[in-house]
């Protein structure tokens, strides 16, 4: 079939030139819709329940509200994985993991439908939550400041979430939480507790007024005559101003108007998260990436909105937009796809300089942009984005996608030079060819079988690298067996034997490929001695092999492992918190100094951005998305963004992790994810390495967190260890006599009506708003005392407490003792019980030798642990031991295909296994390589030693099958041995160096990003090298003595092993070029 396809490409050749232009045409329209992306879409199903109890302590939030919830939802939701929860002061959110391959939007109802359903069972006044899908892909990918000169931080919030906010979330994929900093517009009812005091009233007193004063209900229609009216009353305040004349109540025929109690203004809620910009107060709003939309066209799609909307924002307000992610990721994936174009280049030239033939050179350079042209059709067809992997695994296959026109062309020209015509010697030449081509294709191609079979994040992240090699090789099969064969008719000629050997060449090109060619055999036939005394000697040598090869292997210790390689983006985050309970004004002030600390280290001129953002933002949204760890007042982040002409990232890091902590001996420092590549591949937390300590016993799991920080800390490597949870948040008990509350007429709802509106505010008891008719905007009204004025305990001792109908109030103080004592701000949960986690970070050391470490202190520690809790490592650290766990298994999965492979091919279970045994040499030299270039064992290296296995079985497979032909008409296997190696000494060398030099860019790793696959190419490179040595020696010198043996068991009247007969696909006798013309590969 495969050869009738030449002969229609011979006979029809403008079909399959149409046919190339059409993908010259459909390749880059694919490239350009297809989403651009810094990482394959992880489709890991969660979702995440944020829900909100403004004032409620975190104890309270998460027995009465999130452990409610989460036992509720195992009753109902289908598929869950384990649930995560973490409760802050009145916010607590629930993030759902569910197993692969769940339909989302079923679990999204489910979830949806318990949340309505539980609510019920849940404190008074608390409202359904917000359900949110989340995905490790939703991280800040554009950041928007918002500043002006006379703008306070209550007009700047109200832009941006009113004015500024809305038109963005129209941008495709783009999720934009709540805007960070500012301070929150509402109607500020202050109430003046020493005036209630004098009046007998309490703050429930301006409750009721305002609840009975404020209506917002319809009352109808008049029909007068002939018209219809709208009736409308009065019974909600239109302005700001008449909710001061409110009346409140009537003593002693005195009526009390909200004025005299209290002072109404347009004002907002007490700070909880303040921003600076470069030093300046700022409101900040995050554009975060969700879903499947490209990265660029999200960050593109908000410039062009903010540009729209610029004329309709006043003209103070400046909005620009700052730590723009999709700089990098558009320079990553620039860095590879040139990497790429490079690599092609360089492999064109090697080819050149092999082949000496300008024609024969175009013919197999059209070929290469046009497979991965194809490749690039047939992903976007298959739904996948352009991003890292897929244009890595399209680099990577650039030196293979040569492989099959070269061969092609290569017995084109030598049938040419035995005198026949063009189209003869195409037809002959892939009639020799076909089954070889074939058997190699489906070689490199099934060492990527056991990918698609990897689960978890490696699985999102490598089977479209692997479909990208795939569909590249498929295209170039393809293409080899059409188009190679119509080029080749129009552009090759016929050779004159006589001109060619007898006449100097006046093209200056060819007489420097005739030279090189002289050199080429000479170096030859130095092989050729090599190995007829390696074959003399054959027992030395394979011990020598051998011992070489697991020698290497003990070098793999002193490796280092790591997810995958670091990149340096020129941005550093640093999470820092002061001691808990601080208060947000403190934290600013702190906050400062530490930044004047960062810029001593960092010189201004390297610093493009500086922000910090401290505190809880307003939203639980904000709180749901965070991912460094912030649990209160007392946290903050400072994200900086590094110039173009900066030093080394890592160096700053190392000087601040130096510095800070000796500035600030009571701040906790640490280093989260600043780069996109490490927040994806951290999902959401905000360190490397979580050690879970979950237990009942919550007291207990501190006590032996605290233990465990301790000799974590001692470890070589480890950085910012702490522990994210805290029980020392500073708390007033206040304990209600309750005889004393009924002797005035008061119940403990009275009293915690009272302090609620007096401290936490009204809005969560009883919501009230206020319409801005000018702007249509909704602004909710706020009772509260200002915490200015309730600045001591005395203070709090004299708050008045009532219930609106009595006369007179009591104070807090006069039916209530208080006492301090401290409690969590922060609670976590994994599958409902209660945990204490360690976070932690490396530095100049790799993660799994710090992880090892790690691992032995848990076992020493295990007779500490709490009776009934339990002690986890989760993090990157599990994410990595997973992956490199399914790529092991792949690849020990993908030589046991091959080697079935090849024994179907040859029908012989002996010469696959020679195969077979050269493939350690191509391990040993991906860990000499790697050691050599201080590369840790990653995942992408791995990849590339998977890759290795395809190449050096298909260059194996070449030599083999030429020894066999050869020994049937020989007869000895030593001979047939050294005859195969020296006739396919050449195509092996071609194979093995258009793979490394289109390796080569890859491997030095120099654009941006390129660290990311540096170590796949270095992996591919080092394997070859050890591989082509091992078929070009090893292989031959077992092939030697295996057959040996089996001649010599047969001249002693044994039967001989099966296996010995012609393979599938060998080539005829005396059909041989003296090159490369069975070159399989």
């Amino acid at each position: 079939m495969l050869l009738n396809l030449v002969r229609i490409a011979l006979r029809r050749p403008y079909t399959f030139v149409v046919l190339a232009l059409v993908l010259l045409i459909l390749g880059p329209l694919a490239a350009m819709r297809t989403p651009t992306d810094i990482f394959p879409e992880i489709k890991m199903p969660v979702i995440a329940v944020a829900w909100q109890y403004t004032g409620l302590p975190p104890d309270q939030m998460a027995g009465r509200i999130s452990t409610l919830f989460q036992r509720s939802l195992t009753t109902t939701v289908n598929d869950i994985e384990h649930i995560e929860a973490n409760t802050y002061p009145g916010v607590s959110v629930v993030k759902i993991f569910f197993q692969p391959g769940v339909d989302i939007a079923v679990a999204n109802a489910q979830v949806t439908a318990i949340a309505q359903a539980v609510v019920k069972q849940m404190p008074a006044g608390v409202t359904p939550p917000l359900v949110i899908n989340y995905n490790a892909a939703t991280v800040p990918i554009l950041q928007v400041a918002l500043s002006g000169k006379g703008l306070s931080e209550q007009q700047l919030f109200d832009l941006g979430l009113n004015t500024v906010r809305t038109p963005l979330v129209t941008v495709p994929g783009a999720a934009i939480p709540l805007p960070y900093g500012g301070k929150q517009r509402q109607v500020q009812i202050d109430v003046k507790p020493d005036a209630l005091q004098a009046r007998g009233l309490s703050a429930q007193d301006i409750a009721n007024a305002l609840a009975s004063q404020n209506i917002l209900t319809p009352v109808g229609t008049q029909k007068i005559g002939e018209l219809e009216y709208t009736i409308q009353l009065n019974s909600a305040p239109s302005a700001i101003e008449d909710l001061n004349r409110l009346p409140i109540k009537v003593v002693n025929g005195t009526t009390i108007l909200m004025q005299d109690v209290a002072n109404v203004h347009d004002g907002n809620a007490p700070q909880t998260n303040v921003v600076h910009v470069d030093g300046g107060r700022s409101v900040l709003m995050s554009v975060l990436k969700n879903g499947s939309a490209s990265t660029l066209a999200i960050v593109d799609g908000v410039r062009a909105k903010l540009a729209e909307m610029k004329a309709g924002l006043p003209d103070a307000l400046k909005v620009v937009a700052i730590n723009d992610q999709s700089v990098f990721v558009r320079a990553a994936v620039k860095g590879v796809a040139t990497e790429g174009a490079i690599a092609a280049l360089l492999t064109s030239i090697m080819i050149l300089l092999f082949l000496g033939s300008w024609r024969s050179t175009v013919i197999i350079a059209v070929s290469i942009p046009l497979s991965i042209l194809g490749s690039i059709i047939a992903l976007a067809a298959t739904g996948e984005t352009l991003n890292l992997m897929t244009l890595g695994g399209l680099a990577l296959a650039v030196g293979i996608l040569v492989d099959d026109a070269t061969v092609t062309i290569e017995n084109i020209n030598w049938h040419l030079e035995q005198g026949k015509a063009v189209e003869p010697s195409i037809l002959d030449g892939a009639q020799q060819i076909v089954a070889p081509a074939l058997v190699s294709l489906l070689c490199i191609c099934i060492v990527f079988i056991p990918m698609f079979f990897l689960e978890g994040v490696a699985g999102f992240l490598f089977v479209p690298m692997a479909k990208a090699v795939v569909f590249a090789l498929v295209c170039s099969f393809i293409l080899s067996r059409t188009l190679v064969p119509t080029m080749a008719n129009w552009l090759l000629r016929a050779h004159n034997p006589s001109e060619e050997h007898h006449q100097l060449p006046s093209n200056p090109l060819a007489r420097f490929q005739r030279g090189f060619e002289a050199r080429f055999e000479g170096i030859r036939g130095r092989y050729h001695g090599m190995l007829d005394g390696a074959i003399k000697r054959r027992k030395a040598f394979l011990i020598g092999f051998f011992a070489v090869v697991l020698a290497s292997f003990a070098l793999v210790p002193f490796l280092g492992s790591n997810f995958f390689p670091s990149v340096d983006s020129g941005q550093v985050l640093i999470h820092a918190r002061v001691p808990v309970g601080t208060r947000i004004e403190e934290t600013a002030a702190r906050f400062a100094r530490i930044e004047a600390a960062i810029r001593r280290v960092i010189p201004n001129r390297e610093i493009a951005t500086m922000v910090d953002n401290i505190g809880m933002p307003a939203s639980s949204i904000n709180v749901t998305y965070n991912n460094t760890g912030v649990m209160g007042s007392q946290d903050g982040d400072f994200q900086i963004a590094l110039g173009e002409e900066h030093a080394p990232t890592a160096e700053y890091v190392r000087k601040l992790r130096d510095v800070l902590p000796r500035e600030f001996p009571d701040t906790t420092f640490s280093f989260p994810p600043a780069d996109i590549v490490s927040q994806i591949l951290n999902f959401g937390s905000p360190a490397p390495i979580d050690v879970q300590v979950r237990g009942r016993d919550l007291e207990g799991d501190y006590r032996y967190a605290q233990q465990l920080l301790k000799r974590i800390r001692a470890i070589p490597g480890v950085a910012d260890a702490r522990i994210q949870q805290s029980n020392r948040a500073p708390t007033f008990n206040v304990d209600i006599d309750r005889t004393q509350s009924q002797l005035l007429g008061l119940t403990t709802r009275d009293v915690t009506n009272s302090m609620v509106v007096n401290l936490a505010g009204s809005s969560q008891v009883a919501p009230t708003y206020w319409l801005n008719p000018a702007t249509g905007v909704t602004y909710p009204i706020v009772m509260q005392t200002p915490q200015s004025d309730i600045d001591s305990l005395s203070a709090l001792s004299a708050l008045p407490v009532g219930n609106g109908s009595s006369a007179g109030a009591a104070t807090l103080g006069g039916i209530a003792r208080f006492t301090r004592s401290s409690g969590s701000a922060l609670v976590s949960q994994y599958n409902v019980a209660p945990m204490v986690q360690i976070h932690a970070t490396t530095q100049d050391r790799d993660l799994g030798s710090v992880a090892a470490d790690i691992r032995k202190v848990l076992a020493d520690t295990q007779a500490d642990l709490p009776k009934g809790a339990t002690v986890e490592m989760l993090g990157q650290v599990r994410t990595m031991e997973r992956a490199f766990s399914g790529l092991l298994f792949g690849l020990l999965g993908a030589i046991g295909l091959i080697y079935l492979l090849i024994v179907v091919n040859f029908q012989s279970w002996t010469d696959p296994a020679v195969i077979v045994a050269a493939l350690p040499a191509a391990l040993a030299g991906i860990v000499w390589m790697l050691f050599a270039t201080h590369t840790t064992l990653s995942v992408p290296a791995l990849t590339g030693a998977i890759m290795c296995m395809g190449v050096a079985t298909a260059n194996s497979v070449l030599v083999i099958s030429f020894a066999r032909e050869r020994l049937l008409e020989l007869g000895d296997a030593a001979a047939a041995a050294l005859e195969a190696g020296f006739v396919r000494f050449r195509p092996v060398l071609m194979t093995a160096l258009a793979m490394i030099i289109g390796m080569l860019p890859m491997a030095l790793g120099l654009g941006e990003g390129g660290e990311q696959n540096a170590p796949l190419g270095r992996a591919v490179i080092g394997g070859l090298v050890f591989s082509t040595f091992a078929t070009l020696v090893f292989v031959p010198v077992v092939f030697s003595l295996v057959h040996g043996r089996q001649r010599r068991a047969a001249d002693a009247g044994l039967p001989p092993q099966a296996g010995v007969s012609t393979p599938s696909g060998a080539l005829p006798s005396g059909a041989l070029p003296s090159g490369v013309t069975a070159h399989v590969n």
